[in-house]
């Protein structure tokens, strides 16, 4: 049922229901505006609910960056209080098996101490006492983090619109397509909305809406595979995310260590597939128990719909040198896909006048979201 005629104006309309628009029509709505939401599917299905639900400020190198997603955890903190949503502050640690590891730990910690983090390097016996699931056998040390947090992804993008909508009122409309722009107006299931700011949060979405400027943009779609378990058994916990060395190589957090390339080194020569597959390996725990493990990072404008076995396998068999759980039978696999510009941390582009795309987060949507979206909406007032 389309609304009347009347009804038809907005002051925001936001494209897609995925995290980043989530993030900006909470923006738009605290400053009381109104807001309206299309989804093109009858519920956000795409990268947004196909993560770690980590919020993972670690990985994000001091400066702009940091700060934004420092902010982003602390909304976070505050919706998922008020909305009812379980988050799981569990912070993260480092795992290092192997001197040039640990080399990049220390360096890290050296050199960021003062710059925002909340990091320490912890011994054997102390990253031990943080979590059981950590392997003993050949462990070096780790990097504790305190401000790494848990979401379980799928109840939190399903459960953020109705706080949405009870709280400020945004309107949702799903399985509506937006399939025309020509600001102030827009197109969406037949029905024609005016809005005074139109976001395109599109996704890995680039052929609906401003397709040319997608492929002028250069940019890109990020295929990932992951996996989950069920349920712990007997109610066991990791305690904080787990990630081992490989971690260290894929995050910017850490590309100015000098120590890196010594591990890139090692790992091209004795594990090249890991490189070949853009595999690096984290695991986390939902307030049910799950695990979520991962990931590989292919990259291409159009990713294989086609799962590869092998890659599965050579994440499980990495994770099992540093976590061992009571139950890592695979309950679920799957993969997503991701808009990334390469060497951008996001894009934002304004197509026409009264239209603003905001885009490829690269990967860290549930980290930068909120943030990005506080200082998109403040830069509209000045």
């Amino acid at each position: 049922m389309f609304p009347s005629s009347t009804d038809t104006h907005v002051d925001v309309a936001v494209v897609g229901a995925g995290i980043v628009g989530l993030a900006h029509a909470l923006a738009a709505a605290r400053r009381g505006w109104k807001v309206a939401v299309f989804e093109r599917h009858p519920w956000a299905v795409g990268a947004s609910i196909r993560n770690f639900g980590m919020i993972w400020p670690i990985g994000q190198p001091q400066g702009a960056l940091l700060d934004r997603a420092l902010r982003s955890r602390q909304i976070w903190l505050e919706l998922t209080e008020q909305a009812g949503i379980p988050i799981e502050a569990c912070g993260s640690l480092h795992l290092a098996r192997h001197p040039e590891e640990w080399a990049v730990i220390e360096e890290f910690v050296a050199t960021r101490r003062e710059a925002g983090y909340e990091i320490h390097l912890l011994n054997p016996a102390e990253t031990l006492a943080r979590s059981p699931a950590v392997v003993a056998e050949g462990l070096l040390g780790s990097l504790w983090s305190g401000t790494e947090m848990t979401v379980d992804p799928r109840q939190a993008i399903r459960q953020l619109p109705h706080y949405l909508v009870e709280r400020y009122g945004v309107r949702f409309y799903w399985g509506q397509v937006v399939t025309e722009i020509n600001a102030p107006h827009l197109l969406a299931g037949g029905q024609r909305w005016q809005a005074d700011q139109i976001l395109v949060c599109s996704g890995a979405d680039f052929e609906t809406l401003y397709p040319q400027i997608f492929a002028e943009s250069g940019i890109t779609k990020v295929k990932l595979q992951m996996m989950r378990t069920g349920p712990q058994p007997d109610g066991f916990r990791i305690g904080p995310s787990l990630c081992g060395g490989l971690t260290l190589t894929h995050y910017a957090a850490f590309s100015h260590c000098s120590s890196l390339e010594s591990l890139k080194e090692r790992i091209q020569l004795e594990t090249p597939y890991f490189p070949t597959w853009g595999i690096h390996v984290m695991v986390s725990q939902n307030r049910q128990g799950e695990l979520t493990i991962g990931d590989s990072h292919e990259y291409g404008p159009n990713p294989e719909p086609f799962d590869r076995a092998f890659i599965n396998q050579y994440i499980l068999d990495y994770l099992k040198t540093f976590a061992q759980v009571p139950d890592l039978s695979i309950a679920e696999s799957w993969h997503g896909v991701y808009a990334k510009l390469l060497g951008q941390t996001e894009f934002i582009h304004t197509p026409e006048a009264g239209v603003l795309i905001v885009n490829a987060l690269g990967g860290a949507g549930m980290t930068l979201s909120f943030g990005l979206a506080e200082e998109v909406v403040a830069g509209w007032t000045g």
